[in-house]
């Protein structure tokens, strides 16, 4: 068997392990934009209720460890509790789509309080509402702040799917220890591994990168 036979007699396997890691990444994204732009809004505009527990939810989320998190909503989630899915594809969007959230609504929230606060004022008084002046004034300024580390925390994503196979998600990393499994200890499938997260972090950063310039000059 050549150096790279084992993964070649598996490349189906490993062609799924890359697509799953790519539909981790851009769901759990997707998701953790939206739940950070509504917590960064609700942790700069909210009650003290509303911030403290917007607070306690980044606090909580950042400082545990995120396999610990999804195993929980892998258990959780399960037909012996709460009967919601067998299916550790979701349990891990779910997991990592909050941890992500949380770090997410950190940089969202200080994007927003760079906007200088006279600008939400000239557009409230302008007529618009609180949710208007937020959307059509706050966030088109804060996500030319916000751009570069959002960048970051995507290709830390990209990065955190691999341990999605804790809870049996068959992302880039499972797949290499079932293709290793399958070949008598063959370490290549982990090299391959290595290049396949490179091909999607370095794409990524690149593109980050690129739209920052755009943006700033823009301004």
């Amino acid at each position: 068997m050549g150096l790279f036979g084992g993964l070649d007699a598996n490349s189906q396997l490993f062609i799924q392990g890359y697509f799953t890691t790519i539909t981790l990444t851009v769901a759990a994204l997707g998701s953790a934009l939206v739940i950070g732009t509504v917590a960064a809004s609700a942790r700069v505009w909210g009650g003290p209720v509303v911030q403290s527990f917007v607070r306690g939810y980044v606090e909580f989320f950042r400082n545990t460890p995120l396999l610990v998190q999804l195993l929980f909503y892998a258990v959780l989630l399960a037909p012996a509790n709460l009967n919601i899915t067998r299916d550790p594809m979701v349990a891990a969007i779910i997991g990592l789509s909050i941890y992500t959230g949380a770090y997410v609504t950190e940089v969202v929230r200080s994007g927003i309080i760079s906007v200088d606060p006279r600008q939400i004022e000239a557009a409230r008084s302008l007529g618009l509402s609180q949710l208007e002046a937020l959307r059509f004034v706050v966030l088109p300024q804060a996500i030319r702040t916000v751009i570069p580390p959002l960048g970051n925390l995507s290709i830390a994503l990209v990065k955190n799917t691999a341990i999605a196979g804790g809870i049996a998600a068959t992302d880039l990393l499972k797949v290499a220890g079932i293709i290793e499994s399958r070949t008598g200890g063959d370490f290549t499938p982990y090299i391959a591994i290595l290049v396949a997260y490179w091909t999607l972090t370095l794409p990524l950063a690149w593109a980050v990168s690129r739209l920052e310039r755009r943006l700033a000059f823009a301004r």
